[in-house]
């Protein structure tokens, strides 16, 4: 499905599904997930199938994308899964989803202070961050972002597939509530980074 759609993603879409995969062993007992900048639904709708118990929500800004999910999920017949066609800093500051979040997870979104700033007001208090990177991210930069907006670098940790040779899961804990200013409005996160 995701090789059909015209424009969905760039790569090859089984390795692209496998590399989502290795998010599976840190989502503990998650409960609920929020897979923010869904594209073509990775990892959202591979994490969703591997543990169908889950209640996923996928965010994409993008109409046409967001209309692939949706048929993506009728025709897999998934159940729990919410397709949510907004940008992220104004879901991040709607109540029905501010907050409410066991894990974000997050794949070729943003540099890291902008990720942050996309997904941590979603993520509830002692909930987690998982964020697909490569080993050259520069995640000191992210330090201060996370620090204002209530999360805490665990680890990077090395997670290579055969999309990403050298990819890490980034992993954030949140310790304390977003303050109510962020994520700042639209377009602002990527403007001016925390």
């Amino acid at each position: 499905m995701i090789a059909a759609w015209p424009g969905l993603v760039a790569g090859d879409a089984q390795s692209l599904v496998e590399d989502s995969l290795v998010l599976l062993e840190h989502l503990g007992e998650a409960k609920t997930l929020v897979d923010v900048g869904a594209g073509g639904g990775l990892p959202g709708i591979p994490l969703k199938l591997a543990r169908p118990e889950l209640a996923v929500t996928l965010v994409e800004a993008d109409q046409n994308k967001a209309a692939f999910l949706v048929r993506a999920c009728a025709e897999l017949g998934l159940l729990d899964v919410d397709v949510v066609a907004r940008r992220a800093e104004d879901v991040g500051q709607d109540g029905k989803y501010r907050e409410k979040f066991d894990v974000a997870v997050a794949r070729a979104l943003a540099p890291m202070p902008v990720l942050a700033e996309f997904c941590l007001p979603l993520v509830r208090v002692g909930g987690r961050l998982l964020a697909q990177k490569t080993e050259g991210e520069d995640l000191e930069a992210a330090r201060n972002a996370l620090e204002i907006l209530g999360g805490s670098l665990i680890s990077a940790l090395p997670a290579p597939s055969a999309a990403r040779a050298s990819g890490t899961v980034v992993v954030v804990h949140k310790s304390r509530p977003t303050p109510a200013g962020y994520p700042r409005r639209p377009g602002v996160p990527a403007r001016k980074p925390l």
